[in-house]
């Protein structure tokens, strides 16, 4: 028969709950054995478990030892000197350095029989150590808020240089009343800053702010691929997220739906960056995303796009044409916007009137009339569009066409005078003429109205410091899609190594492309109900590369490698 267990003898605090009645004796000695178990302080377990609550055990600890009683509510915490302490001394005690007043400091115990920790204060202090009792509850908070401050002001600290002053302000006109005084504090905003012009130096896309149940990472988008590049503490995760609200001016009190706004930084007289910005709403709070919109990268010219000479001359004589439509397509992130405006750039002369309407507008230019959508007042691509064909345009660019309304209205203008250029979300070429007859586009005004279609993607560029030649065998080149006559000549492939020049053994992007002009055969095609893949085979008949073989091309000459092709092909 097991003999039970014996009774612990209660004393201090434990000890104090039985003799004033707030907890009997068997509950006390349990809740003594449970915290004791989960290496939990007694105190901190039971008002956890609320059996007595914190105001309780204050008041009655204060008169039972004689500690003076404290509201913390009425405390300053940013004038509490943490810094005589270690956060370690802290945390392991459960007890705050509140105010030092001569030669004395006062700490917060909500525990006065912990005398240890009022003793190693003392001695890695030198000062005399007075406790003060506050409640439980409220000394949790205030540990937890104060070493947050403290931690976003090492923060600060890490940086070398001062970041607080850039010229950053919203992307919008209109003026918004918000209040940021209480989101400014100079560690938060230098972090902020920081990350920005870092990404801007390292050349990424993308900026994501992302906050988990116990971590927070801040990551780049560097050549269409994601690197993490900082861990801020996971106490700040609210204080960064109200910072970038606060600086693309959204509603920093609305945490619940997602938002968009706009940052402009300006660099210098002569250049300014733009970003994008959306936040939204996630399990352990806000996670922001920028887009870095570059004007420089609009003005890179067509040479700079990695076109091959014929894919270029085929684009170039689309653009030349008074009248049409020319169609760039693929996935999210792969380079349409800037292929757009490089061809809108090339058609941007005085006497040229060229008007845009996009979701959001993603860079600025001058002598470009652009418009952004707003749903909200009914201002969609189609009204947008209708309001061009009463503004005497020469060119129209479309966004995106997302639905036929849209559709018939571009096609409508591209066969009445005017040369239109947008965006469809297509795998290649072929695709995006039976999308368009999918969406309900008579196939004679498909023919007719579309010149020239262009499927794009971005593949990683080889770094020319560090990239090495590569040994494949010749079956296997020949399986990757290589021509036989290349093989047989010999091919010189290179792969990544990874240098402090680049990222991985990658510098940059180059586009990949299928530039397919709409001809008299491939307009027949469509007429007569004909799929995509009729349509490519009529395209390679008339020698138009696949964005497999111009990518191939590119891996021949050296541009980027043939593990980078099959990662953007997926062939």
């Amino acid at each position: 028969m097991a003999t039970p267990n014996p009774k612990i003898r209660l004393s201090g605090l434990a000890g104090m709950l039985v003799r004033n009645k707030l907890l009997d004796e068997d509950a006390t000695q349990k809740a003594f054995e449970e915290a004791r178990r989960k290496r939990t302080p007694f105190i901190q377990y039971i008002v956890e478990q609320k059996l007595v609550s914190s105001i309780d055990i204050a008041a009655s600890a204060s008169k039972e030892f004689g500690v003076p009683l404290f509201d913390l509510t009425a405390m300053d915490l940013e004038q509490c000197p943490v810094s005589l302490v270690k956060e370690k001394l802290i945390r392991q005690h459960h007890a705050l350095p509140l105010y030092k007043r001569g030669k004395r400091l006062f700490v917060a115990v909500s525990d006065p029989t912990n005398l240890q920790a009022i003793d190693e204060f003392k001695f890695h202090t030198g000062i005399s150590t007075d406790p003060v009792l506050v409640e439980e509850n409220k000394l949790n908070k205030a540990i937890e808020d104060v070493l947050s401050a403290q931690d976003s002001a090492n923060i600060g600290d890490m940086l070398d240089e001062d970041y607080e002053n850039i010229d950053i302000s919203s992307g919008e006109e209109e003026q918004n009343t918000v209040d940021d005084s209480d989101i400014d504090d100079a560690p938060v905003v230098r972090f902020v800053n920081k990350v920005l012009l870092d990404a801007i130096n390292k050349g990424a896309s993308d900026i994501h702010f992302e906050p988990y149940e116990k971590t927070y990472r801040v990551r780049f988008r560097q050549d269409g691929v994601l690197h993490e590049v900082a861990n801020p503490p996971i106490t700040l995760a609210n204080r960064l997220a109200a910072r970038v609200k606060v600086m693309s001016r959204l509603d920093i009190a609305e945490r619940r739906v997602p938002q968009d706004g706009r940052i402009k930084m300006n660099l210098s007289k002569n250049r300014s960056i733009d970003f994008r910005v959306n936040s939204c709403p996630t399990v352990w709070g806000e996670k922001i995303v920028l887009r870095i919109l570059d004007p420089s990268s609009s003005q890179l010219g067509i040479e700079m796009l990695g076109y091959e000479d014929s894919q270029r001359e085929r684009y170039e004589k689309a653009l030349a044409s008074p009248y049409g439509m020319i169609l760039v397509t693929g996935p999210t992130g792969s380079g349409k916007t800037v292929s757009l405006y490089t061809g809108l750039n090339i058609l941007n002369t005085p006497d040229t009137n060229i008007s845009t309407v996009e979701d959001p507008v993603e860079m600025n230019i001058q002598g470009i009339n652009q418009v952004n959508t707003n749903m909200k007042a009914g201002l969609d691509f189609s009204s947008a569009l209708r309001a061009f064909l009463r503004q005497d345009p020469d060119v129209i660019m479309v966004g995106e066409i997302r639905d036929l309304e849209t559709a018939e209205i571009a096609i409508k203008a591209a066969l009445t005078g005017h040369l239109v250029l947008s965006t469809l979300h297509t795998n290649d070429a072929p695709q995006t003429l039976t999308r368009l007859a999918n969406m309900g586009v008579p196939a004679f005004n498909i023919a007719s109205a579309v010149t020239l279609i262009i499927a794009q993607r971005l593949a990683r560029r080889l770094c020319n410091h560090c990239k090495t030649k590569v040994d494949i065998p010749k079956e296997a080149l020949k399986q990757e899609g290589f021509k036989d006559e290349d093989i047989e000549k010999g091919i010189t492939i290179y792969g990544p190594v990874g240098c402090d020049q680049c990222a991985d053994g990658y510098k940059g992007r180059v586009g990949i492309y299928q530039v397919m002009p709409v001809t008299e055969a491939i307009g027949r095609i469509i007429m007569e109900g004909g799929n995509a893949m009729q349509i490519g085979d009529q395209a390679k008949r008339e020698g138009i590369k696949d964005l497999r073989e111009s990518g191939l091309t590119k891996v021949v000459e050296g541009i980027t490698s043939l593990e980078e092709i099959n990662r953007v092909t997926r062939e």
